[in-house]
């Protein structure tokens, strides 16, 4: 298992070692005492809920994130492609604003680990694809929001092939300026 720390501080890459063989593979896709080793040390916090999304072609799913209890993700895709992204929305962090890209597939068994005070969101570049999120906390429906995927402010180049389709909730996502004005973004 190999993690990689981003430009974004916090933010990781992880890449399994996998056993492939005549039957398929199998991969170990999270150990804690190898990650700590490593430097990515999840000490008392332990993943609390696991989900499961499918998405056609050309969704766009995100830019989410929680404040209260603080919500961490570790995702990775089990079936098809996506063009998944993190934003850092930590005010005191010398990379607030900036964001991280990265193609997580089936066939590169990449995972990407954003902690608290990150939104994250992805493209489906395939029909069918399958995402599986890891939360560090349980989901709190009246502390979540939503950074708008296509604010200006921080310029995604999403790899659409066509109109993005979008929830509602998606669709009319603040900026990330009107967050940065809200009472809790102290919070990260």
């Amino acid at each position: 298992m190999k993690l990689e720390e981003t430009s974004l501080s916090g933010l990781y890459v992880i890449t399994p070692e996998a056993i492939v063989d005549n039957r398929g593979f199998f991969a170990e896709l999270y150990h804690g005492q190898k990650y700590a080793a490593q430097g990515l040390d999840f000490g008392a916090t332990r993943f609390a809920q696991q989900n499961v999304s499918v998405s056609r072609k050309n969704v766009i799913r995100g830019l989410h994130f929680q404040w209260d209890p603080p919500l961490g993700k570790m995702v990775r895709v089990t079936y098809g492609r996506t063009f998944s992204v993190a934003v850092d929305i930590r005010k005191k962090s010398q990379t607030f604003g900036r964001y991280f890209s990265i193609e997580l597939s089936r066939e590169n068994q990449l995972s990407l680990y954003a902690p608290p005070g990150f939104a994250y969101g992805f493209c489906s570049l395939e029909d069918d694809t399958a995402m599986q999120y890891l939360y560090t906390s349980c989901r709190n429906a009246n502390t979540e929001s939503i950074v708008r995927w296509s604010d200006p402010q921080i310029g995604i180049k999403w790899p659409l092939a066509g109109d993005a389709t979008l929830s509602e909730k998606d669709a009319t996502a603040q900026p990330r300026e009107e967050w940065i004005k809200r009472p809790e973004s102290h919070l990260f």
